[in-house]
């Protein structure tokens, strides 16, 4: 693990030491994977589920046992590009293990061979572009040929699974459920931060992966669990920093935890040793992170039209909205219910606003912040 010089950390995992509760969630989730049972996560983004599996992955009962991968597959857009991120993400994992590893993936995965050499101290070279892979459907063949000859079970865990329901090709979920079922040395962990997406895949019989995983939802830490661990490593530094403020800060931000840890990793930093971090120092905190991303949220609302600009601000504004089509909530921000529905489909499509069970609110926290500054 990296040295560590502030404990909130914003991305990567760095041990238990810097990990916030999830006892039961971890418990759970570890003992289905090493019980054999392929899992769908569900969670909103940035609720720290990507921690959690690296959390979970990093388990002794897990470490000594398996061999793991986890695959970010987000900016995928076809399956050409999904099966190129998953052979980049495995010979990733195999490099720390050596070139004799990397040439036993190679020996299965013959069509990505040419792709990848070797240095005179046997370091390997990823030298493959998305249009080197020619034939995806055969090259994911042979990935999954190769996680089922592995010499250990194999733990595969697919980050924002959720991606493979929008490529051109229709029967990627069909594809993979059958390459997954075959695949008796491997278990694999699903995980998707668009919870209606998601739920539809698993959980809809019309669906190839139709009650085929062990499905888990995940929400916000509890809050007396983040206010220990924020107090606890404030402490550790000789600095202090009250449970009211650290609520204030929680609930502003409906616990999501990305938010909570750059905000207090940033207030964490301006805190002096034997200072007391409060409200002050948490808007000054804020200040600055709004203030390093502001040019980028203007530029983001002058893409838009005025319409998706008037629904996108009144949405901040209201934080959350269940009914966006109400006569309240048109009349409140001068808006039309047909016009309405056209931004609403932008910006959704955008990934400037969110829906789960029928909520709308804004995708980034910190942007509505910033509109409602």
């Amino acid at each position: 693990m990296a040295r560590v010089t502030n404990p909130f950390l914003t991305y990567g995992y760095e041990g238990p030491k810097y990990f916030c509760d999830r006892i039961n969630e971890t418990t759970q989730l570890t003992r289905w994977l090493t019980n054999g049972n392929n899992v769908a996560l569900i969670s909103p983004r940035r609720m720290g589920k990507t921690g959690l599996i690296q959390h979970c992955l990093a388990q002794e009962s897990i470490q000594k046992d398996y061999n793991t991968f986890l695959i970010d597959i987000y900016a995928t857009k076809c399956l050409a590009d999904m099966v190129f991120t998953i052979g980049k993400a495995i010979v990733g994992t195999l490099r720390p293990w050596g070139q004799d590893a990397i040439n036993k993936f190679l020996t299965v995965v013959s069509s990505l061979r040419t792709g990848i050499s070797f240095d005179g101290w046997g370091n390997a070279s990823w030298n493959i572009d998305v249009g080197d892979i020619k034939a995806p459907e055969y090259t994911l063949e042979e990935i999954f040929e190769y996680i089922q000859h592995a010499d250990r079970p194999c733990i595969v865990a697919i980050d924002e699974f959720q991606q493979i329901a929008s490529y051109p090709e229709t029967n990627t979920e069909a594809l993979l459920r059958t390459h997954v079922q075959k695949c008796r040395n491997g278990i694999f962990l699903f995980s998707g931060s668009q919870r209606d997406m998601m739920s539809e895949m698993f959980s809809s019989p019309a669906r190839p992966f139709y009650q085929s995983v062990s499905m888990m939802n995940i929400s916000a830490i509890p809050l007396p669990a983040y206010t220990t661990f924020a107090i606890s490593h404030f402490n550790e530094a000789g600095k202090m920093i009250s449970p009211e403020t650290i609520a204030s800060v929680y609930n502003a931000y409906d616990g999501t935890t990305w938010y909570l840890q750059k905000i207090f990793n940033e207030a964490y930093s301006l805190t002096e040793k034997g200072e007391m971090c409060d409200m002050n120092i948490v808007s000054e905190a804020t200040e600055i992170i709004l203030n390093s991303s502001e040019n980028s949220y203007q530029e983001m609302l002058l893409q838009l039209s005025m319409k998706q600009r008037d629904l996108l601000v009144a949405i901040c504004k209201e934080k959350k909205v269940s009914q966006i089509t109400s006569s309240a909530f048109l009349k409140k921000y001068k808006l039309s219910a047909s016009s309405v529905q056209k931004a609403k489909e932008a910006l959704l499509s955008l990934h400037m606003i969110t829906c789960n069970l029928g909520v709308y609110e804004p995708y980034d926290k910190f942007f509505a912040a910033w509109i409602n500054r």
